[in-house]
C-alpha cells in the first residue's frame, strides 16, 4: 500500500508540476508574438531565449556543486548530448518561434499540442522492441480529439489567411512538435539517473549553444543587432518559459520517466497553454476572441488534455 499511494502521490504531483508549467510555458506564445508584430527578427528571438538561460542556468548548477558531474556525463557521450540536444531545443523552438511570425500565438500554441500524439508515439518506439508496450485504444481516441481540434482551428484561420501563411505558420510548430518530446525522452535515456532535473537542461542548452551562435549569426546578416525591447522580452521568456517552465516540466516528466502512460498524461497538460495563451493574447494585445469554430477546435484540444490525463 505505502508504495502504491508513493505512486500515486508522484502521478498527481506530476500532473500538478506539468499544469503550472504550462502556465509559464504560455509567455513564450504571447511574447514571441508580441516580438514578431513589432518586426523583431525570429532568428535573435529565438537564439537570445537560451543565450540568456546559459549563465542562469550554470548559477544555478554551480551553488548546487553539481558541475563536475554534469561534465562528466557531457564528455562520455558528446556526440549524442549535441545531436539530441540540438533536437530537443534547438529544433523546437527555431520552429515554434518561426511559426509565430505567420498566425496568432494561441494557434500557434494550439498546433504545437500535436506534441501530446508525437510523444504518444515516440516513447515506445524508443525502447528496445522486448520492452515495448502498445498504445491504449483510449489513448489513441483521446489524442484523436485534439488532433480534429487542432484541424479544426486551422480551417477556421485558413479562411482568413492566405494558403502560403497558413503552411508556413503550421508545418515548422508540427516539426517542433514531434522534435521536443524526441529530444527530451532520448536524453532522458542517456542521463539516465546520474544527472538532475537543472543538470540535464544546462547540459542540453550548452550542447544546443552552438546552433543557437549559428542562428545568431543569421540574424544578424538578416536584420542586424538585436533591440532592447527585443534583449528584454526574450530574457523574460527565457526566465519564465526557459528556466522556470522547463524545469518544472523536466521535473515532472522525471517524476514518472518509467511509465509511458503518465509520461504521456504529462505532456497532455501542455493543452492548457491554449487557454494561458489566448488570454495572455487577448490582455496583451488585445486581440479578438476566436470564432466560434477556432472555440471548438480549443474546446476539443482541452478536452482530449483532460481525457488523457484522468485515464492515466
Amino acid at each position: 500500500m505505502p508504495f502504491q499511494f508513493t505512486i500515486k502521490n508522484n502521478k498527481n504531483t506530476a500532473l500538478f508540476l506539468g499544469i503550472v508549467a504550462a502556465l509559464f510555458f504560455a509567455s513564450t506564445f504571447v511574447l514571441n508574438r508580441v516580438m514578431a508584430v513589432s518586426g523583431g527578427s525570429w532568428q535573435w528571438t529565438a537564439s537570445l531565449r537560451f543565450i540568456w538561460m546559459l549563465p542562469i542556468l550554470f548559477v544555478i548548477v554551480f551553488i548546487r556543486g553539481n558541475l563536475a558531474p554534469l561534465f562528466d556525463a557531457i564528455k562520455s557521450n558528446l556526440p549524442q548530448w549535441l545531436l539530441w540536444s540540438t533536437i530537443g531545443f534547438g529544433v523546437f523552438y527555431a520552429t515554434l518561434t518561426f511559426g509565430a511570425s505567420f498566425g496568432p500565438s494561441w494557434l500557434v500554441a494550439s498546433t504545437f499540442e500535436f506534441t501530446i500524439i508525437a510523444g504518444m508515439f515516440i516513447g515506445p518506439l524508443l525502447e528496445k522492441k522486448e520492452n515495448r508496450s502498445g498504445i491504449s485504444k483510449a489513448s489513441l481516441l483521446f489524442s484523436i480529439i485534439i488532433f480534429l481540434g487542432i484541424v479544426l482551428m486551422q480551417i477556421s484561420e485558413a479562411r482568413a489567411s492566405s494558403i502560403k501563411s497558413m503552411l508556413l505558420g503550421t508545418i515548422p510548430v508540427l516539426i517542433g512538435a514531434i522534435a521536443y518530446p524526441l529530444g527530451n525522452r532520448k536524453m532522458m535515456q542517456i542521463a539516465g539517473n546520474k544527472l538532475d532535473t537543472f543538470q540535464r537542461t544546462l547540459g542540453m542548452t550548452l550542447c544546443s549553444m552552438p546552433f543557437w551562435i549559428l542562428l545568431s549569426i543569421f540574424g544578424y546578416m538578416d536584420s542586424g543587432l538585436p533591440t532592447e525591447s527585443q534583449l528584454l522580452q526574450t530574457f523574460m521568456v527565457a526566465i519564465f518559459s526557459g528556466v522556470i517552465a522547463t524545469l518544472l516540466f523536466f521535473t515532472a516528466t522525471d517524476l514518472v520517466r518509467t511509465d509511458h502512460k503518465a509520461l504521456a498524461a504529462i505532456e497532455a497538460t501542455q493543452a492548457m497553454e491554449v487557454i494561458f495563451t489566448l488570454l495572455g493574447e487577448i490582455i496583451l494585445l488585445q486581440a479578438a476572441f476566436p470564432n466560434s469554430y477556432s472555440c471548438v477546435g480549443i474546446a476539443l484540444v482541452v478536452i482530449g488534455m483532460i481525457l488523457h490525463s484522468r485515464a492515466n
